[in-house]
């Protein structure tokens, strides 16, 4: 029984250790800012993005584009500024890089990216990533896709946002925030594979890319809750990133954390299968925060009225309290793994 007690309490200090090394800022807590991502923004903010006026958000279509403007102006809005050594929001995205591997005859397409300069470590940046793009039109029937990916599009305005206002309130990341909507994911992870080869910051300086692609939605393994996320990927290159993830959850978040589809057998593969691993397969510690598919995934019936704003909310905040942790912690983390 003694050895019983020992080990226990041995096992709760290592987990208050564990949670202690998450970073506050000058004692500043990060919910302060992470509480500003709400319910009723995402919301407003998807009703748009995954509207019929978008068209599905096809890549390089009328409506792609028109989304791209929308995710723009609310960037301007937000005083966020283009990426220092763009030009402007875009990354364009040529036809012949689009059709190189198998041509679909999709036209020129773009990257939109915003960015928040580092206070400390500007040259170390963060990439958070969703592609915005969508299938499109189908038999005259518009596929919104709201969960798929329409969810990770506005979570990032989220963020971006709460991270401006710490900012502006004198409390900017040490480190750069690069937020990048990716374009071409449906087809082939095109988007961020075109970044991945062009990117604006060297790759070596890319501390770690966090993907968000669907987090609106429950999957029909979790029925009663809605109170989970899965997380793939974060231990695959970095042992660090994945104790920041599940302690920075612990701390603020609360979400049961699902690993089975980390597993290196997962029969679906997700960790190939969303833009996340085109940075980690450049020795980039990545992971990508998932809600699972669903009935309505890639289907004319994946529309906003069926989000679930709260969970939507929730893994919005777990992302942006990684963000901030990776932003600010006093060493970027380190790859261990190959």
């Amino acid at each position: 029984m003694k050895k019983i007690i020992f080990f226990l309490a041995f096992s709760y200090l290592a987990s208050c250790q564990g949670t202690k090394e998450i970073t506050t800022k000058s004692g500043l807590k990060p919910e302060k800012y992470s509480n500003t991502i709400t319910a009723d923004e995402l919301k407003t903010h998807l009703y748009i993005v995954a509207n019929d006026s978008m068209q599905g958000r096809e890549t390089g279509s009328i409506g792609q584009k028109k989304a791209g403007k929308y995710l723009i102006s609310q960037y301007q809005k937000d005083n966020i500024s283009f990426p220092k050594g763009a030009q402007d929001y875009y990354q364009h995205v040529p036809e012949a890089f689009l059709n190189a591997k198998r041509n679909e005859k999709l036209p020129d397409s773009e990257n939109i990216w915003a960015y928040i300069e580092g206070t400390e470590k500007p040259d170390e940046v963060i990439v958070i990533s969703a592609h915005y793009d969508h299938i499109g039109i189908k038999n005259e029937a518009v596929f919104n896709g709201a969960d798929d990916d329409g969810s990770g599009t506005v979570a990032l305005l989220e963020i971006a946002q709460a991270f401006q206002l710490a900012k502006k309130e004198g409390h900017g990341p040490k480190r750069s925030i690069l937020f990048l909507h990716v374009t071409a994911e449906e087809h082939g992870l095109h988007g961020s594979r075109y970044y991945t080869e062009n990117p604006l910051f060297p790759l070596k300086n890319t501390v770690a890319n966090i993907n968000i692609d669907m987090i609106g939605r429950r999957d029909e393994i979790h029925p009663n809750t809605n109170n989970y996320v899965y997380l793939i990927g974060a231990d695959r290159l970095s042992t660090e990133l994945h104790q920041i993830c599940t302690a920075v959850n612990e701390k603020y978040v609360h979400l049961e954390l699902d690993f089975r589809y980390n597993a290196l057998n997962d029969s679906n593969n997700f960790y190939r299968r969303s833009d996340h691993y085109n940075f980690a397969k450049n020795g980039i510690p990545s992971v990508f925060i998932f809600n699972g598919v669903h009935a309505d995934y890639h289907r004319k019936t994946d529309t906003p009225d069926k989000i679930e704003y709260d969970a939507l909310t929730k893994r919005t905040q777990l992302t942006f309290n990684i963000a901030w942790e990776l932003a600010n912690r006093e060493n970027r983390i380190v790859v261990d793994k190959k």
